[in-house]
């Protein structure tokens, strides 16, 4: 049952000439009223002859609630409902200075207590330092050049080193070609890998839904363990480590003195950790001439290929295996090592031979 009927339109002798005329204007060949006029008199015509609203939108390709809409609007401004009501001036555009002074507040310090930029903040600043802008118009303005003032990268300066390409070349000499009768050994800690657990166990993935995993977990405490990679094989040895000091790397460095054959040269690749570079090593090193030391520079643990081994241990057992102790945690990692020199080891495909990275 209709609630409401729709308002009747009747048309004088001189509004339906007006009208007339305007819709057959739709077919002359040179049309002189816009579009929008032509298009509301067809309507009107249609509904002043008893059609529908939703008949006459039907027929003339538009929604039934704008029908309804020049209905009403004709029976209460008649003739004058024809014509476009005026709109609202829009925001006024920004100038290239406008633009230039969002851009030097979003690369500035917020002078508040916040510490990071976002629109609706620097939208308001700039309506405190004069200039009307909405926080959407910061977004565009900023998104044109590619400036995400909500986003961080870690950086390090590195310090000048003089020395930094050629221990680089180095290193990287080591790793592209094996000196006559020797090893190359790169050797390296890991430590405070946490061993723990969830509270309670992974449901199964299955089609269509992943593994599920609890976000609780209990902590176990932390293993660190010592780990050589022999870079022409690929081969790993570990050990557990209680404490990450020189007495500690002495006696790691002790059993790769015996597990290797007397006669050969060892060229160990170590970073410049304290326990490396501590006075007790170094007077070890020193009677032990068949150990070849090659340090990485400073801030270029990347150059130490153990990292490349220890990601992978990270990626294949440490990120989502679950250990309820620290023996299960180390017990677990010697497996892994195990099955690793098995299974898996062989020479990184280096390719990088030391010299400075030109941008590309």
């Amino acid at each position: 049952m209709r609630l409401t009927s729709p308002l009747t339109i009747e048309l004088t002798q001189a509004e339906r000439e007006v009208l007339e005329r305007l819709a057959d204007s739709r077919t002359a060949p040179h049309r002189t009223a816009p579009f929008g006029q032509v298009q509301r008199a067809s309507v009107i015509l249609a509904l002043a002859e008893g059609m529908s609203n939703a008949a006459t939108a039907r027929a003339a390709g538009r929604h039934v609630d704008t029908v309804r809409s020049w209905r009403k609007r004709f029976t209460a401004e008649r003739l004058a409902a024809l014509v476009d009501r005026p709109r609202p001036l829009g925001r006024p555009r920004l100038s290239a200075e406008d633009k230039l002074q969002v851009i030097a507040a979003a690369t500035a310090q917020p002078p508040t207590a916040d510490t990071v930029w976002t629109h609706r903040l620097l939208s308001d600043h700039l309506r405190r330092s004069g200039l009307a802008v909405s926080a959407s118009q910061v977004g565009r303005i900023l998104a044109c050049v590619d400036l995400k003032p909500h986003l961080v990268r870690g950086w390090l300066t590195r310090p000048a080193d003089p020395e930094f390409f050629t221990c680089a070349a180095d290193v990287c000499a080591l790793y592209r070609t094996c000196p006559a009768n020797a090893v190359v050994i790169s050797v390296d800690e890991k430590t405070g890998i946490t061993a723990r657990s969830r509270k309670h166990p992974d449901q199964p993935g299955r089609p269509g839904q992943r593994t599920r995993r609890e976000f609780e977990y209990i902590r176990h405490g932390t293993v660190s363990i010592i780990a050589a990679l022999n870079v022409h094989t690929g081969q790993v040895l570990t050990e557990r480590i209680d404490r990450n000091n020189a007495d500690t790397f002495i006696g790691f460095l002790r059993q790769l003195n015996e597990s290797i054959p007397a006669g050969t040269s060892i060229h160990l690749v170590i970073d410049n950790g304290s326990s490396h570079v501590a006075k007790k090593t170094k007077a070890w090193l020193a009677t032990r001439p068949r150990f070849n030391i090659h340090h990485t520079p400073q801030h270029a643990s990347w150059l130490n290929q153990v990292e490349l081994f220890f990601s992978t241990l990270t990626r294949r057992l440490l990120r989502r295996g679950q250990f309820a102790s620290r023996d299960e945690l180390a017990a677990a990692i010697d497996t892994f090592v195990l099955a690793y020199d098995e299974h898996d080891a062989k020479p990184y495909r280096w390719t990088y031979d030391g010299s400075p990275l030109k941008a590309a």
